[in-house]
């Protein structure tokens, strides 16, 4: 496990080596990275790296769990002031979005923990549903949302928020190349991944709302 500073200069020295190491795994991958590339980016000494991390894989490991903080940090503080929860889904998505856009590492790092670090990856991917069941249950049980497994529609929802997101953000940010304009996900793109979100999570209306086959209502 690597070792927590004690000083907040420590603090500071550890933030440094996990943001080059995210760029260094980003940008070569993990094999062709190195402790000594990710010291130099870092500007730090080699033997400095050993007081915080065993290696190369331990900070790996820790980039993703990085990574995947700082996201659901986002995603939860955008969905937070929404009076709704299909207005929290919106905030949320386009959080995930904009992290993306800043953050393209995301996608490039946790794809390579699929071969690289396994547990790494399913912890990732975990955590953040986790923290969706939680948030759909709750507006299950105010009314917000139908009947169904909250599991089973967190996972469907961070795939479709993945998906997305590599469509409209990663593949649009690498058409346009390096220092191109900065990607932001369309309106139209989500209003409609909106309006597919919210078909599939609204409740059913109530049986005085329900149409008769006449037209008229119940």
């Amino acid at each position: 496990m690597s070792a927590q500073p004690r000083t907040a200069r420590g603090t500071r020295t550890r933030a440094r080596l996990l943001a080059a190491a995210e760029d260094v795994f980003a940008s070569a991958g993990y094999h062709d990275a190195s402790i000594v590339k990710i010291t130099e980016q870092a500007g730090i000494g080699l033997g400095t790296f050993y007081l915080y991390f065993a290696g190369k894989q331990e900070i790996f490991d820790e980039v993703v769990d990085d990574l995947n903080a700082r996201v659901r940090h986002a995603m939860t503080e955008a969905a937070r002031t929404a009076g709704t929860r299909l207005a929290a889904e919106r905030a949320g998505f386009r959080a995930f979005f904009r992290f993306t856009a800043e953050h393209p590492a995301l996608y490039r790092i946790i794809r390579q923990a699929e071969f690289v670090s396994p547990a790494a990856q399913r912890r990732h991917y975990e955590n953040i549903v986790r923290s969706y069941v939680h948030g759909l249950a709750a507006a299950q049980e105010a009314g917000e949302v139908r009947p169904m497994d909250p599991e089973v529609a967190a996972w469907a929802l961070m795939g479709m928020g993945e998906l997305f997101g590599m469509r409209y953000i990663l593949w649009e940010a690498e058409d346009r190349g390096p220092g191109g304009p900065r990607v932001e996900i369309p309106d139209r793109v989500l209003d409609e991944l909106m309006d597919i979100i919210q078909r599939g999570l609204a409740p059913a209306p109530a049986p005085a709302d329900r149409p008769r086959e006449d037209g008229s209502h119940e």
